[in-house]
């Protein structure tokens, strides 16, 4: 068996659905963080002061967006050996959920969405082989 010093790339998709139960701690929380995060990076105090109230109102206006604020996919990886980040992106959204609903237990290991498409289910969320990005906050590293 022989090993190839050439890279090997692999997505790992990861898909949660989170329950906010306080959502002024989880606020309070990525308001710190930007407090901490524009006071390290030393920028100039223009363009600073704008950034930092904007990513301030985003966080305040939207759960979501404090929680993506929070979250880094580097944090996921960074202790794994023999693994190093090429490339993340992540995203947040508010979203109906009921576990009781059919629609979010898979009965089967793949299900059609209503264009008829096949993908894989897990619990109610559907891998539909799409790089499509819905709701909040982007971020690519």
């Amino acid at each position: 068996m022989s090993t190839s010093k050439t890279p090997a790339f692999v997505r790992l998709r990861v898909e949660m659905v989170l329950e906010i139960s306080d959502v002024d701690a989880l606020t309070g929380t990525a308001l710190e963080s930007i407090a901490a995060d524009f006071t390290a990076s030393g920028a100039s105090a223009d363009d600073s002061t704008e950034e930092r109230t904007h990513a301030e109102e985003t966080v305040r206006e939207d759960a979501a967006e404090a929680l993506a604020s929070l979250l880094d996919p580097f944090d996921l990886v960074s202790e794994v050996p023999g693994v190093e980040l090429a490339q993340a992106s992540w995203s947040s959204e508010t979203i109906d959920y009921d576990p009781d609903a059919e629609d979010w237990a898979a009965d089967e290991d793949e299900a059609a969405d209503e264009d008829g498409d096949v993908g894989e289910v897990y619990d109610g969320i559907e891998d539909n082989e799409t790089d499509d990005e819905e709701g909040g906050g982007h971020t690519e590293r």
